[in-house]
């Protein structure tokens, strides 16, 4: 089979080596040493104990080069519509290419942010726009003439290293481009502060940073905290590294007139080991110290689960020590040793063509990074899932004095039909092209998607209220989790004392913030009691499931340095429960290993999204997927607390 796809370039890049300093010549790491105390806000609704709040921050519109919307004309005013609860364009288009379906959401969100990839937004108003300068040139042209086609051209340019602008459209400096992209960028932010509503409502004016070098995923969104934000947006094209990217935004997003940002990676599961801390650095302890002090001020949580799969673990890596975990693999799109069939360029060609290609998915060798993952193909990097990044993290840590995946959790649809925080498995209408109606969503997709798709998370955020400032304060503290879908709410805290009967006491919360510390932060060691105590707790969607299991997600550096990962069950209703809730101890605690603690919630077994579609197609015409076993016909939803670290003295 030959299809059309974005190229890529194949490029190996050498990682840095770690040389362990002296550590007594480190400066003194400051941390937090307390809860956090909120003065009381502007809504009647403020809560000190924090409320949960489910949004989407991870969403494209018409105003992406490669979104489903271009076609249904779905717009940022259409995302807002939606997540508050109206019903938008969708498939079907008719004859006048108009999209004659609609679809609306099952509940309204709490916050949303419209994140719209930055990359393009010139090239794609020049070419749109009829009296723009280069709207009758070739490229915009063959650009209009059909969609996938004009994805390509322009996604092109961001599949490489060294990313410039297309001369023909943008000018020989890209000025023109930029110039154009004032526009759609004004407009973005029009709607998330027309519909921002303080204490109901929250929008954040935000974007998508669309790095994809070697066809590997170096995604990011950008999320501002207000309405003071740059002129433009920092996309990969202007800023090809992470470390350039905080700079470049560092430098024009004015922090004396308010203006504030954070960056949030997703799909870490297709990224080849390019998630991986120190990239194109210098390899010197200041150096790596000073990214994993940008870092940590400014990417301090990751996406877990989203449209193109879960990043939260991988069984079969060598370099992890542990037990396999089966529910890692639920909504998978890579699997250690799997023999796994994906496109790729035919070399022997000189057009943009790729083939099917089959081969074992392995691990990444010591060194080295991959391509091809937004494929499903390459290399796999302990990097790659948060549950080994984030032991990457703490090996680094005792390396540098500082952690660099330091990385809270939340999940996100990513969308790229508008359709913000439509994750209900029995009424999903697809995320991208090739998505409109069951038939095609039942087959194998481009980008993860289609059968290897589905409809993606919620994300998260215990704050005192709805306003902009209190769920972005909520996001740099990480006190925040992500979810499948269901509208679970879990809460973890930890602390060297907790009472056992916690868990039946009226109030529990306040008592688990007055002597211990929540998800997100970090656990500080105590003279008096040697082993650590946590809160688990968890509610059901009130809409959804009941409850089935708890389970604690411990992760440690062992006495030799090797990486070690533990699925701990401390709770369990075979039957079902509202809410799960145990105070555990870890007897296992070694107060010199550094360590860190995550809470997992999982409701029991559900239809997965297919099987609706396929009970959808009348049985003689339903697709071979459907009965040959291929894809389990159920899942596990589940929901992710951000961990809990503690460093080992």
């Amino acid at each position: 089979m030959i299809t059309r796809l974005i190229p890529a370039t194949l490029v190996a890049l050498l990682l840095v080596s770690c040389n362990e300093p002296e550590t007594s010549l480190l400066p003194a790491i400051e941390v937090d040493r307390g809860p956090v105390a909120f003065e009381p806000g502007s809504c009647e609704a403020f809560d000190e104990n924090r409320t949960a709040l489910f949004g989407d921050l991870h969403i494209h519109t018409s105003y992406s080069f490669d979104a489903a919307a271009n076609s249904t004309g779905a717009t940022p005013e259409d995302a807002h519509r939606y997540a508050r609860g109206e019903s938008i364009p969708i498939f079907p288009i008719n004859d006048q290419g108009v999209a004659v379906g609609r679809t609306k959401i099952d509940r309204p969100l709490d916050f949303l942010a419209v994140t719209d990839h930055g990359e393009f937004l010139g090239e794609r108003a020049l070419c749109r726009t009829a009296n723009s300068p280069v709207y009758d040139t070739e490229f915009c042209s063959s650009y209009r003439a059909d969609e996938r086609q004009g994805m390509i051209m322009l996604g092109s340019v961001i599949t490489t290293e060294t990313p410039v602008r297309i001369p023909e459209i943008c000018g020989a400096d890209g000025g023109l481009c930029r110039d154009y992209a004032r526009s759609p960028w004004q407009d973005i932010q029009v709607t998330s502060n027309n519909a921002n509503t303080p204490c109901d409502f929250t929008s954040f004016v935000a974007y998508e940073y669309t790095g994809t070098p070697g066809t590997s995923n170096y995604h990011r969104n950008v999320i501002f905290r207000n309405d003071s934000v740059p002129e433009l947006p920092v996309s990969y094209i202007d800023a090809p590294i992470d470390s350039k990217l905080w700079s470049a935004l560092d430098a024009v997003c004015d922090a004396e007139n308010g203006c504030d940002y954070l960056t949030i990676p997703h799909n870490s599961n297709l990224a080849n080991g390019r998630m991986a801390p120190y990239m194109q650095l210098e390899d010197t302890t200041a150096a790596k110290r000073a990214y994993a002090q940008s870092r940590l001020k400014r990417e301090p949580i990751m996406e877990i689960f989203q449209h193109k799969g879960g990043s939260e673990c991988i069984n079969g890596l060598s370099s992890v020590f542990g037990a396999p975990d089966e529910l890692c693999d639920i909504e998978a799109v890579r699997r250690m040793g799997e023999d796994k069939t994906y496109l790729t360029s035919d070399s022997s060609s000189t057009e943009l063509v790729i083939i099917e290609a089959s081969k074992v998915t392995v691990e990444c060798q010591e060194g080295t990074i991959g391509t091809y993952g937004m494929l499903g193909a390459g290399c796999v990097h302990p990097t790659d899932f948060q549950r080994s990044a984030l032991l990457v993290g703490l090996k680094e840590e005792q390396a540098i004095g500082l952690n660099p995946v330091k990385l809270g959790i939340i999940a996100a649809t990513d969308t790229h039909s508008a359709t913000s925080g439509g994750v209900k498995e029995s009424a999903w209408v697809g995320a991208v092209s090739g998505e409109a109606n069951p038939a095609q969503r039942l087959q194998p997709g481009l980008l993860t998607s289609g059968i290897d798709g589905n409809p993606g998370g919620l994300a998260g955020i215990w704050a005192p209220e709805n306003t902009r400032d209190a769920i972005f304060d909520a996001m740099l503290r990480k006190e925040v989790f992500g979810t499948s879908g269901p509208r679970i709410r879990p809460r973890l805290f930890a602390g060297w004392g907790f009472d056992s009967n916690m868990c039946e006491s009226n109030d529990m919360i306040t008592q688990a913030y007055a002597g211990g510390v929540p998800m997100g932060a970090d656990l500080i060691g105590s003279n008096k009691l040697s082993k650590p105590t946590f809160l688990a707790y968890a509610a059901k969607d009130p809409d959804g499931q009941k409850l089935q299991e708890l389970h604690l997600v411990k992760g440690w550096i062992d006495a030799l340095g090797k990486m070690n990962t533990q699925v701990i069950p401390i709770a369990n209703e075979e039957a079902g429960a509202d809410s799960l809730c145990n105070v555990y101890t870890d007897d296992s605690f070694d107060s010199t290993q550094s360590a860190y603690y995550y809470l997992r919630a999982v409701e029991p077994q559900t239809p997965r999204w297919h099987t609706y579609d396929c009970a959808a197609i009348a049985k003689a015409n339903r697709p071979e997927v459907c009965t040959d076993g291929r894809y389990p016909s159920t899942i596990r939803e589940m929901a992710w607390t951000s961990p809990i670290w503690y460093q080992g003295q």
